[in-house]
């Protein structure tokens, strides 16, 4: 099943130690993905077509109701916004360094995605609001990572 150009979104609680579970999830779809499409998306990130994902579907405790919405990303290279139904928004852009480029962290703990910079950068905007989790965000002017990823079957 082809996904290319969707978009899978987390929001997540993580009570202390990221390694110890209890994770609470609500995942978003992309909403121009069609039901197959999103079964494919889902199967893989709840573990069920096995692999890495599936160790890390173990972390979770609970999954809330899952979420279809409108999923715009424009982000590269640490500059961009994202917008997800009215559950999330964040306005980023990147730290420059001395050259003029954006400032990034290669194979440091905090670029957790192998072969991809993590992008320095000033978020403007963050808002997440996700009652079921009991999260209301909404912070300006603070710090922000960014990464890429691609998975290739």
């Amino acid at each position: 099943m082809d996904v290319s150009g969707r978009t899978l979104a987390f929001t997540r609680h993580i009570p202390g130690n990221v390694l110890k579970g209890n994770w609470r999830v609500l995942a978003v779809i992309d909403d121009r993905s069609s039901p197959q499409q999103e079964e494919a998306i889902l199967n893989v990130w709840t573990g069920k077509r096995g692999g890495p994902v599936a160790d890390l579907a173990q972390l979770v405790r609970r999954s809330c109701r899952r979420r279809t919405v409108a999923c715009h990303l424009a982000v590269e290279g640490g500059k961009g916004r994202i917008k997800i139904g009215q559950i999330a928004e964040a306005a980023m852009a990147p730290f420059l360094g001395p050259s003029g480029q954006p400032t990034t962290l290669n194979e440091s703990v905090f670029s957790t995605i192998p072969g991809s910079p993590a992008y320095l950068s000033q978020a403007t905007t963050y808002k997440l609001t996700v009652p079921a989790l009991g999260i209301n965000i909404d912070l300006h002017d603070h710090n922000a990572v960014q990464g890429d990823f691609r998975f290739v079957a």
